[in-house]
């Protein structure tokens, strides 16, 4: 396969397996990800996850992974929310004023609460930390207005979509003022129109909080779409193989920018550096399955 040209304006930095990336550019370092390696053990055998990932996320910035299954994307997003321990390096998120910083996280599948309403999972973080009912009111009430939500405040999720759950994860997140938002793959399981909906949704509210958003996907047209820049990870045992800068302005509208031909372009792009090792994925797993 031909190496695929660079669009213009996206800065691409390719590594060595196992090698490193910097976002040098950044004025100041949210993330950082130094020497992780982890390991998991499986009655005899060691099967590592992750082997030798060094990464700086810049504050403020939408970071994107993407690679094949099992490279190890959701590992690193547990790791930096506490959920798993690096067996080797370390994951460090940088504090505001001497305290450690608040995480949201949005998963694959809603996983908003069923007793309770849309208004009281989207206040819930709020009330646990029992931030005061007026403000309480004044910020679950914006992010429902902006996520489409104020008529359906009394509802609860069985009576509703599920692009609309995914909507209320989406407002509880941001409600909750988080200095990282870790979204693992939160759109996976919607059809097209509805994840292009919560694409220019969750745009609409990231150009107004401008947080720390590391968002896991499978998807490159959705990579390109949302992120400031782009990881492509190996196939197992995860690496890091390229990390992209998306050069696309913002606010960006989801159909506009995906009409140009720098986009069409940069999706191949990227597609280039991962195809190789979504192959090898496959490779992997028919082998294990014949073994």
């Amino acid at each position: 396969m031909n190496k695929p040209a660079n669009v213009a304006g996206a800065a691409v930095i390719e590594m060595p397996r196992g090698g490193q990336a910097s976002a040098k550019d950044a004025s100041k370092c949210k993330v950082r990800f130094s020497g992780v390696h982890k390991h998991f053990k499986t009655g005899d055998r060691v099967f590592t996850a992750i082997d030798g990932v060094s990464l700086e996320i810049p504050d403020g910035s939408f970071f994107v992974i993407v690679g094949p299954s099992g490279c190890g994307k959701t590992t690193l997003l547990r790791m930096l929310a506490g959920l798993e321990r690096p067996s080797v390096g370390t994951v460090e998120c940088a504090q505001t004023a001497g305290k450690s910083p608040r995480m949201s996280m949005v998963f694959q599948g809603d996983a908003i609460f069923p007793w309770m309403t849309v208004w009281d999972n989207a206040a819930y973080a709020l009330k646990l930390r029992a931030v005061p009912e007026a403000e309480i009111a004044e910020i679950v009430g914006h992010y429902l207005d902006r996520t489409g939500l104020t008529k359906f405040a009394k509802a609860y999720p069985h009576q509703l979509s599920g692009g609309m759950r995914q909507r209320v994860s989406i407002a509880r997140a941001f409600a909750n003022d988080p200095e990282v938002l870790l979204m693992d793959e939160p759109f996976s399981a919607l059809d097209e129109q509805n994840k292009t909906l919560l694409q220019e949704e969750l745009l609409r509210i990231w150009d107004e909080t401008k947080k720390t958003v590391l968002f896991i996907t499978h998807s490159v047209d959705e990579a390109v779409t949302l992120g400031d820049k782009i990881m492509v990870m190996t196939a197992h045992p995860g690496r890091i193989k390229a990390v992209v800068d998306v050069p696309f302005e913002r606010p960006r509208n989801v159909i506009e920018l995906r009409a140009q031909p720098a986009y069409g372009e940069m999706v191949y792009q990227i597609w280039g550096h991962l195809r190789e090792e979504v192959q090898q994925a496959r490779l992997q797993s028919e082998s294990q399955m014949k073994g």
